[in-house]
């Protein structure tokens, strides 16, 4: 590759062809393709880009983005003592989070006026930002906020409050429908279009792609349903008599920002370039649109909470780098219950430190240039925009989505996401990988969740419900630790580790990281003298599994006998950490399963825990 920096003019100039040459050297017999990635849409990541030419930026906030803070405390006077504590110590905006609403996460706030009120006592909005969560039992709450708006002398145009109606995701988040879309988005735009006819001036509506990416959606489906969304609520609002050039600055969209560093930049990035083809559509000239991004609720998790810290800070990274204008860090025990001031503290300075101290927000937008953060834009824009034609076809985003079509594509990918997690293609650091349980607790608040009754449904179609990557190894780990409780021990498995300990280190410590994951104690060793003494260490453990590990060499000579010699000595189920060319062997000797890399981890431990009649919680 041509570098034209001025220190690298003594070297010979490297072409790609020059780079390939090497790679394939290094690669030998393997083809170059297995170094290239591909996403959950079939976008390819390639492992090297060239520097595109004509690069421009596609962001354009300048300045800091808004520092948003979560209120979603059920109780509106712990609620409003949260809001104080987190504008006194660095926040620059208040996002209220109602029960019930797309990012509440099983908390939240009441929506009626009196609680309102109560949440935004001594908070002075013409000072600060302040963005509305709600949903479909608590969508009164934001014309509760314009009442008080008023009530308190401000000017409607004088205050940022961005209302975040979304009717197609608050019905869309529980599947329900009171009346038709062809009935609703009409009765949607009006009410919209009546806060700006009262003077309000920030966005009103929202078009959020949270439930698409909390559902398990790719990048393209967030994108595509954040687009059409943003459509239709254009067309209602040009229904109720609003110009559409009037009706863009109504709109705002909220995006999820997670761990994939260069994905979720390119994303943001992306939804830009495509809200710009739309308005050009529409015969108008390019305006920014407001992006708000949120830390992505499916990466969380609750065993090793802390590793969290690390995804939410790559991922505020990302949104900041992206160009989002405003950006919410989930505090890093929220998938355990309501969040401590600790760790609000964290999130709030995960943000403060990017923008002080790492100067984030210097510079507008400067993933632009970059060879493989564009050409990922370039690939998102296109694919999204496919996508987006495909729902326009079907009759828009109201009729794909009361019809069921969207949503099938989005289970389609969350059981690709799915698979590749169970199979630890996609690691969980902390929960399907790197387990430890001996982790020490994390306090949240003693708070219940709100239960929001369904809702009255004459329609009902397929929702876009909200879950974590993590929670079918999370209710192993629960499993687990009722044993622990009603017991004073973990279920527990015997490594019966053969040969030197050269020979079976690497498969010992994948086999305890494989059964830990599952809350299944793995009893290590340093290796045995002989048959009898492995034998008289497994009785002395309790375990009534047991796993041989060593090298393929030693398995042809030792893993027949010691599973025989294990099976005799009561072991329940016996496997072996690897993969020989051939089984049949083990197995006739008693080996009953075989863990290896790629292999299903989440099937072989819910057997396990079958075996060891462990059984999960009941629902009742």
């Amino acid at each position: 590759m041509t570098d034209e920096l001025p220190l690298a003019a003594e070297f010979p100039p490297a072409s790609r062809e020059d780079w390939l040459k090497l790679v394939r050297a290094a690669l030998k017999d393997r083809p170059f393709e297995r170094l290239i990635a591909r996403t959950y849409d079939g976008i390819p990541i390639e492992p090297l880009y060239p520097r595109p030419s004509g690069a421009n930026p596609v962001t354009a906030r300048s300045g800091p983005w808004s520092v948003q803070a979560r209120v979603d405390h059920p109780d509106p006077a712990i609620a409003n003592a949260e809001a104080l504590h987190e504008l006194e110590n660095g926040a620059t905006a208040l996002t209220l989070v109602f029960a019930g609403s797309v990012g509440a996460y099983g908390y939240g706030l009441p929506g009626d006026a009196k609680s309102v009120a109560r949440v935004l006592e001594g908070v002075h909005l013409d000072a600060i930002a302040v963005e509305l969560q709600t949903a479909e039992p608590t969508k009164d709450a934001a014309d509760h906020v314009a009442a008080l708006v008023k009530q308190r002398g401000y000017a409607p145009g004088a205050v940022n409050v961005r209302f975040g109606h979304d009717a197609l995701g608050a019905h869309t988040l529980t599947g329900t429908l009171p009346i038709p879309y062809r009935d609703l988005m009409p009765r949607f735009g009006e009410h919209v279009a009546s806060l700006a006819r009262a003077g309000f001036k920030s966005p009103l509506a929202a078009a959020d792609g949270r439930i698409v990416h909390n559902a398990g959606g790719s990048e393209v489906q967030e994108l595509a349903y954040a687009l059409a969304v943003a459509v239709a609520y254009l067309r209602a609002l040009e229904g109720a008599g609003i110009a559409l050039d009037a009706a863009r600055g109504m709109i705002e969209f909220r995006l999820s920002a997670d761990a994939d560093q260069f994905l979720t930049v390119a994303k943001l990035r992306a939804l830009r370039l495509l809200w710009a083809r739309v308005e050009q559509a529409c015969g108008l000239a390019a305006k920014p649109a407001f992006i708000s991004a949120e830390t992505a609720w499916r990466t969380m998790t609750k065993r090793d909470p802390w590793v969290n810290m690390l995804r939410g800070t790559i991922a505020a990274f990302a949104a900041g780098i992206g160009g989002a204008d405003a950006v919410s860090v989930l505090p890093f025990t929220a998938a355990l219950g309501l969040p401590d001031r600790f760790a609000r503290r964290i999130a709030r300075n995960t943000q403060l430190l990017l923008l002080e101290e790492s100067n984030l927000a210097k510079v507008a937008d400067p993933a632009a240039g970059s060879g493989g953060i564009e050409d990922l834009t370039d690939k998102l824009c296109r694919a999204a925009w496919a996508l987006f034609q495909e729902i326009e076809a079907a009759g828009g985003a109201p009729a794909a989505l009361e019809k069921g079509l969207f949503q099938e594509k989005v289970a389609k990918v969350r059981g690709e996401r799915e698979n590749a997690v169970v199979h630890r293609k996609d690691s969980l650091t902390g929960t399907s990988d790197y387990p430890l349980l001996s982790e020490t607790p994390v306090k949240v608040l003693a708070a219940t969740p709100v239960a929001i009754p369904p809702p009255a449904a004459a329609i009902q179609y397929p929702a876009l419900a909200p879950h974590r990557l993590a929670e079918p190894f999370e209710m192993l780990r629960d499993n687990s630790d009722r044993a622990l409780a009603a017991t004073g021990a973990r279920p527990k498995i015997f490594l019966a580790n053969l040969g030197a300990l050269a020979e079976f280190t690497a498969r010992a410590t994948f086999a305890r990281n494989f059964f830990e994951a599952g809350g299944i104690e793995a009893i290590a060793n340093d290796g045995f003298k002989n048959r009898d003494e492995m034998i008289a260490a497994f009785k002395a453990s309790g375990a009534k599994l047991a796993c041989l590990c060593s090298s393929d060499a030693v398995y042809e000579s030792e893993a027949a006998d010691a599973a025989g010699a294990l099976a005799n000595a009561g072991a329940a189920h016996i496997y072996l950490a690897g993969r020989p060319k051939e089984l049949a062997p083990y197995k006739a000797a008693g080996v009953g399963s075989f863990i290896f890399a790629g292999g299903d981890i989440l099937a072989t431990l819910k057997a396990a825990h079958a075996i060891l009649g462990l059984e999960p919680e009941s629902k009742s």
